[in-house]
């Protein structure tokens, strides 16, 4: 993800859907849940942002440090807060500075979550719901730290692709892993057509990061 709101624009407060993809189209291999989240293989959709490439860096520290709210559908959640999910060295701005407040979307509040020192808001009445809470708090934040903060819909699959179908997102940043899985989690299932237009391409040793504008 780069800094700055759609092209042309000034900066301020963005929804955008940032996930890594494999090249057949798929966020997870196939056999994906709790304590096997990124399925059969898919751990290779992710190594760009283990990589000790420069660049890969860069964008994952930059992407983090412009996250105020995160976004993410139940079954994610039930992963990254699962025994085998997130915690102090793997997870989302695990080794950078501070961590923005986390919105799940969910028809069942949980009854209890696991990493109880993250900020979590649970909602139930649907994704434009959820899209608006996170940007409330994107916002605050903003306004605490005097800096444009995002709104990082990090998915699963479905939620990122429910969210761009919907017009809920601003800005879709791929991150297209060298990998062919066959089977697994599609990003795009349908949906209402979209126009994309192309910020930036940036090839590196580990993946190649795609991010547009969605108009």
């Amino acid at each position: 993800m780069t800094s700055g709101g759609p092209t042309g624009l000034p900066c301020m407060t963005w929804i955008v859907a940032d996930i890594s993809v494999s090249v057949d189209g798929f966020v997870t291999g196939p056999d994906a849940g709790p304590g096997n989240g990124l399925g059969t293989g898919g751990e290779a959709l992710h190594t760009w942002a283990f990589s000790d490439d420069a660049e890969d860096r860069r964008i994952v520290q930059e992407a983090t440090a412009r996250s105020g709210a995160v976004i993410l559908g139940r079954r994610l959640f039930d992963v990254v807060d699962g025994p085998a999910g997130w915690n102090d060295e793997v997870g989302y701005g695990a080794g950078e500075v501070g961590r923005p407040a986390f919105v799940v979307v969910t028809s069942v509040v949980p009854d209890s979550v696991r990493l109880t020192d993250l900020d979590w808001t649970f909602v139930t009445t649907g994704l434009p719901d959820a899209v608006a809470a996170a940007r409330t708090r994107a916002e605050a934040a903003s306004a605490e730290k005097g800096q444009d903060l995002d709104v990082v819909v990090m998915g699963g699959g479905a939620t990122v692709g429910s969210a761009v179908a919907a017009g809920l997102v601003d800005v879709l940043s791929l991150h297209l892993a060298p990998v062919v899985l066959g089977a697994g989690t599609p990003l795009f299932t349908g949906g209402a057509a979209r126009t994309l237009v192309q910020r930036s391409v940036i090839p590196t040793s580990t993946a190649t990061h795609l991010t547009y504008d969605v108009v």
